[in-house]
Formats: C-alpha cells, structure tokens, sequence
C-alpha cells in the first residue's frame, strides 16, 4: 500500500512528462531528485536509473539543443505578434532572422508545445442596402490588386460591443499597402460619423490622385447625397458591390474578420471609451506598423509604404 501512494505521487507530479518521451522523464527527475529517491523515481516511470545518470553528463543532443532554442525564436515571435501569428507567418518571420526551416516543421514544433495562434470566429454585415439611392458601377471587379498609393481604396462598416452599449467602426484601406489610412468609431450609423469621417481621414492621411476608385458595399452610408458630396468634390470614382455579394469587397471585410478574430473577441469592453483606445492601439500600433500580411509577401503595410514611396520618389 505504501508503494501503491508512493507511485501514485510520482505519476500525478510526472503525468504530463510520461506523456512527452523519456528525456522529458529525465528533466523531471533531475528537477526533482532533492525531494524523492532518484532510483524510486526511475522505478516507479519505468526507466533505467543508469540512463539516467548518463543522460546527465549529456541530457541534450546537438539536434534537441538546436529544437529547443527554434522553440524559444518560435516563442518569441508569437509573443511579439500578441499571440496571434500562426505557423505560415512565424515561419516568414523566422526566415527573416535568418532560421531557414520549413512550415511544416514550424507547425509540428507549435502543435508539441501548445503554440496556438487565435481561433476565427465569424461576424455579420451591419450596412444597410435597402434605400431608393443610385447605386454606382462596380469599377474594381474584384480586382484587389494596386501598384501604387491612392489608387484603390476599399471601404466598410462592422459593430462592436460594449458593456455600455455599441461602436460603428468604418474603416477605409489602400489596396496598395492594405493599411488602413482612415477610421471612424461611433456611437450611432449616421453618415455623418461613419463613412464621411473615415473617408476625410483617409483623404487627410494619404491625399487624393486622379482615378482613384473608392470601392464599398451598397450601404446607405455610401450611396446617401452627404456621401456622394465628398465624393464628388474630391473628383473621386465611387464603386460599388454587386447585391449581396461579400466577395466583391473582400478586402475590407477580411480586416474585419482579422481585427475581430485577433483582438476583440478575447477582450470585454467595460464601455466605450476603453474599446476605443484598443481599438486604436491595434490599428495603428500593431496592424499598420508591425502586423505582417500574406497578400504582402510577409511584410508589414508600413514597409510597403515606405517601398511605394521611395519608388514614387525615384520615378519624379
């Protein structure tokens, strides 16, 4: 009876590292050899107190040492990401430091040390389409490419909660870049405080250039006169999405999908204020300065801006 206690302390204390392979069972006797006999301990998880005491001259092979310092780079980058990287963009990353491995080995070392990055969850459209306004032409055609700044922008409306109620927030992206160069957050869908605030930052932050397509979903917020108004002053060509149809304005609605799935929906907003200040600081100090992007290369919309503006620079 006495042993059957004993084995059973080792084995509750040692369960997760019987799971992760014998030199995982080594660590845990060597971490724990002060407190119980290391020759009982062996007995009781079944490995040789021989192996052991050699495992402790060398307890790391030169592969199992480089695996463990991957894993640490691994770390660090999910870190730096705020948890949020997968195994495609820690990979890109690693790349850039100078870590030439494989994806697939990046997920394999992820999966073993419970390295996730966020779930997705999905979201719902807030625009609303029933009104009696002009609907424009769709002019990007699911054509999300730009290359140059000013050239496409894509544009739309998605709500958040609160503990004090609900936020709009419009945003406006450069296809160029994918940066989001204008955003708006309201407490109410007027065109007012959504598309026309975000679209004003967005002209402010970047300037305007002849054929510039604006590109959004059918919402009132766009196809009202108060919109219209900036549009046309601007010598903007508006664009507009098929009915019903998500895919034509992608982009933006992938931003939303991203923002929601990163950030807010493993947050709780005690009211609006503090969603707003996270709001700002994903936006703008994480998603446009240091978020890496797939349909970028792997870069960060701010190194593609940099990019663009040294080769409008060049080319004046």
């Amino acid at each position: 009876m006495k042993r059957y206690r004993i084995r059973t302390r080792y084995l509750k204390k040692g369960h997760s590292h019987l799971l992760q392979g014998r030199r995982s069972i080594y660590r845990f006797i060597k971490e724990n050899r002060e407190v119980y006999s290391v020759e009982k301990m062996c007995e009781v998880l079944n490995v040789s107190s021989s192996c052991f005491y050699r495992w402790l001259v060398w307890p790391e092979s030169p592969r199992e040492q480089r695996s463990k310092a991957l894993v640490d780079k691994i770390q660090q980058v999910h870190s730096d990401s705020k948890y949020i990287y997968g195994s495609p963009r820690i990979t890109a990353e690693l790349h850039k430091k100078g870590e030439m491995v494989s994806r697939s080995y990046v997920a394999r070392l992820m999966k073993k040390h419970g390295i996730r990055s966020k779930v997705k969850k999905k979201y719902r459209v807030t625009t609303d389409s029933s009104h009696s306004y002009r609907i424009a032409e769709n002019l990007l055609q699911r054509d999300f490419s730009a290359d140059s700044l000013s050239q496409k922008w894509v544009s739309d409306i998605t709500y958040i909660h609160t503990g004090k109620g609900w936020l709009y927030l419009t945003t406006v992206i450069d296809l160029a870049d994918r940066k989001v160069i204008g955003w708006s957050l309201s407490t109410d869908m007027t065109t007012k405080n959504t598309s026309v605030q975000a679209i004003k930052m967005a002209i402010r932050n970047r300037g305007i250039k002849d054929g510039l397509i604006f590109h959004s979903d059918r919402g009132i917020q766009y196809a009202c006169d108060e919109f219209r108004r900036v549009i046309v002053k601007n010598k903007i060509l508006q664009s507009m999405s098929r009915k019903a149809n998500c895919w034509d304005n992608a982009v933006a609605e992938s931003f939303f999908k991203t923002l929601k799935a990163e950030m807010i929906y493993h947050r709780k907003f005690i009211d609006q204020q503090s969603a707003k200040l996270e709001i700002f600081g994903y936006i703008e100090g994480f998603y446009n300065t240091k978020r890496t992007h797939s349909a970028l290369g792997y870069k960060t919309p701010k190194q593609i801006e940099e990019m663009l503006l040294e080769k409008e620079k060049m080319a004046a």
